[in-house]
């Protein structure tokens, strides 16, 4: 089974996520958005990355998690924290279309995407990390700090407080709320508009906002 499904919509590339559960990011659906990042940087003018239904991401992929086995554990988590980085700082415009759950990982997917969608609906959104006995690596705490609205931030990120979408514009994980039969259409339309921006000039302007934030965290990763 593919977890992940490239297709072009015009100029926007569409990454639609699907393991068929909690769309949890072990390390094969890790490499296959990465691969899929890869062909729309080479194909598209902006991207759109959109869940399966009831579900955007749960987190990391328990079963690693939960293993034993600390080098794959390690490699997930790194590469997990690589891929918000990479989102972060990619040169295209991003946009998540949150079609339900988006917990821990997923929450930070949506911190680094520059325009979110949500739907209505009972559907959680946020960190659970410290509820789980996690504590919070140095991208994490990066995104929370330059995405929460601060009045959140310890709700957030320390309470490890759950949200509706309807409450997550607020705390800074969405931007809008459409209806469900919606949410594709309003997503495409939305990529399709930051893509027609001036391309050079979100590249630079992204750079400048968000480039040493990441040179940070990714020098962290680095010296260990």
């Amino acid at each position: 089974m593919a977890l992940v499904e490239f297709t072009m919509t015009g100029s926007v590339a569409v990454i639609a996520m699907d393991d068929g559960k909690a769309n949890a990011m072990g390390p094969d659906m890790i490499s296959n958005v990465n691969d899929a990042l890869d062909r729309a940087e080479a194909e598209a003018s902006a991207v759109l990355i959109i869940g399966r239904d009831g579900v955007f991401c749960g987190g990391f992929d328990l079963k690693v998690i939960r293993s034993g086995d600390v080098q794959e554990q390690v490699a997930m988590t790194t590469a997990g924290a690589q891929l918000a980085m990479r989102l972060y700082g990619f040169p295209k415009p991003v946009v998540m279309a949150a079609t339900g759950h988006s917990v821990a990982l997923g929450g930070f997917l949506l911190l680094a995407a520059d325009h979110r969608i949500g739907i209505a609906g009972d559907f959680n959104v946020g960190l659970n990390e410290v509820a789980i006995g996690m504590s919070l690596p140095p991208f994490a705490l990066m995104l929370s700090r330059a995405r929460l609205a601060q009045r959140f931030l310890t709700g957030a990120a320390l309470n490890a407080t759950m949200y509706t979408h309807e409450q997550a514009i607020a705390v800074g994980f969405l931007d809008e709320i459409v209806a469900a039969g919606d949410l594709r259409s309003v997503a495409i339309a939305k990529a399709e508009a930051l893509g027609s921006l001036d391309a050079t000039v979100f590249q630079r302007v992204k750079q400048d906002l968000r480039g040493a934030d990441i040179k940070a965290v990714m020098d962290q990763m680095v010296a260990g």
